[in-house]
């Protein structure tokens, strides 16, 4: 979880910052006093004059309110995170359009334009006159007031959910809801500890709250140049290049997810594929077949490698091939990449039944978004590392997008027929390495 969260933590501190923003608001602040003065239920004054609330009471009803609107969130975002499985196979073409409609959001909450649909409030009115407070009023509350799309937050929260819809995984998604909600719901907590002082503060400053929104806009429209444009990738590569020194053992289990890819030609040339189903076995690799599978031919490709030899995958039919990605800032690539090199030593160095064969996805002029540093970094980290194994430089990033590579480092095995035998993401032990290797060679030819 931590390096799930480490390689995306830009994305997550801005949906943090926008759910704070969304609080902060005109929109909403005008409508906490009634909330939280119904949820404190009646108060008596003090001897001072000032309301003075049960605490207690008032914090629990809060707590059911939160979760209220943290319910209607994560509905929100799990049908928006299905319509992004739906749409995995375009994810490409998916991140341009996401990164546009999140820019257009920012510029509408900064007030540059109008979308009608979004200043229209879809609030469901409850009549709450004589009604008890009680924690499932208070829950139901939370949920109808979640849906309050008023001009401040439907920019905001349309924003998360699409990039919930775009997010790697089910798992991505529904974190990316969690931190908007959990930015917008702490503010409640807070009123719901100090109530009495914090509707006085709100009272006194409403006229500051409209620059809020301005804040939030800008956020939005930064979120959706980097969704467009790749920049995230630069980032996030910077960012996990730190702790790469003392790196924990690794097992198949813990991989470093890269950034969205950068939108290119050629990648959104391969945005049909599809990802071979997967099933981890007790070695860590997950096959891509049932026992009478059919065959998943190997998506192919001609690559130079640091040497300057050309590979051509299709080259090796015959023999059993060991195709890892790796990134040299990804801390578990570098725990594995010494037992790549010492298998490549003693299975013949690729002059037998066995083939490795790295890849990297450097930048270039052409591409400057790739994952990777350049292609002469690259080369002088294998280098400097005492890395031999090829390592073949996809310099467009087709290949990274007809394997749908979403984290680092990832093994795919390649059968004697050409065909995908199996994928691990994550970095690997020796002995599971060796472990899938045989399962390979010894695997039954699948029917095409």
């Amino acid at each position: 979880m931590a390096n799930l969260v480490s390689t995306q933590n830009i994305s997550f501190l801005l949906v943090f910052a926008e759910g704070l923003l969304s609080f902060f608001s005109p929109c909403v602040i005008p409508l906490i006093p009634v909330y939280v003065s119904y949820l404190a239920g009646s108060a008596e004054k003090g001897p001072d004059g000032q309301p003075v609330y049960a605490r207690g009471r008032t914090l629990w009803h809060t707590v059911c309110f939160v979760l209220g609107i943290s319910f209607a969130f994560f509905l929100l975002g799990m049908s928006f995170s299905a319509l992004g499985q739906f749409l995995g196979g375009h994810k490409t073409l998916l991140t341009r359009i996401g990164g546009v409609i999140i820019l257009l959001l920012g510029l509408v909450q900064i007030g540059f334009f109008e979308l009608k649909f979004l200043q229209r409030e879809r609030r469901f009115h409850l009549n709450l006159a004589g009604k008890k407070v009680s924690p499932v009023m208070a829950f139901v509350m939370g949920f109808t007031f979640s849906f309050a799309w008023t001009p401040c937050v439907g920019p905001a929260l349309s924003s998360v959910l699409i990039l919930a819809s775009g997010a790697k995984s089910a798992l991505v998604g529904n974190l990316l809801v969690l931190v908007y909600a959990a930015g917008f719901v702490i503010p409640f907590l807070l009123l719901g500890l100090f109530t009495a002082q914090a509707l006085t503060f709100l009272e006194r400053n409403r006229k500051l709250m409209k620059y809020t929104i301005k804040a939030g806009g800008v956020i939005l429209i930064l979120i959706g140049i980097m969704t467009f444009t790749g920049w995230m990738n630069g980032i996030s590569s910077y960012l996990n290049s730190f702790g790469g020194a003392n790196v924990p053992q690794a097992s198949s289990s813990q991989a470093v997810e890269p950034p969205q890819p950068a939108p290119s030609e050629s990648a959104a040339s391969s945005e049909s594929a599809e990802p071979v189903p997967a099933s981890s076995g007790a070695s860590g690799v997950a096959p891509a077949s049932e026992p009478e599978p059919e065959a998943f031919p190997a998506f192919d490709f001609t690559l130079t490698d640091q040497y300057g030899n050309t590979h051509t995958l299709s080259d090796y039919k015959g023999k059993v091939v060991f195709l890892n990605f790796w990134a040299t800032w990804c801390p578990p690539c570098r725990q594995e990449m010494p037992h790549i090199e010492e298998l490549y030593n003693e299975l013949g160095m690729n002059q037998e039944d066995v083939v490795f064969l790295g890849v990297a996805n450097p930048k270039t002029d052409s591409f400057p978004h790739n994952q990777d540093v350049t292609v002469e970094e690259v080369k002088q980290f294998l280098t400097d590392n005492g890395y031999t194994f090829p390592t073949v430089m996809d310099e467009t990033g087709k290949v990274f997008g007809d394997y749908m590579i979403n984290a680092f480092p990832t093994t795919f095995m390649i059968d004697r027929d050409g065909n995908i035998y199996g994928y691990v993401p994550g970095a690997l032990s020796k002995e599971i390495m060796q472990n899938i290797i045989d399962q390979t060679l010894e695997a039954v030819p699948a029917q095409g």
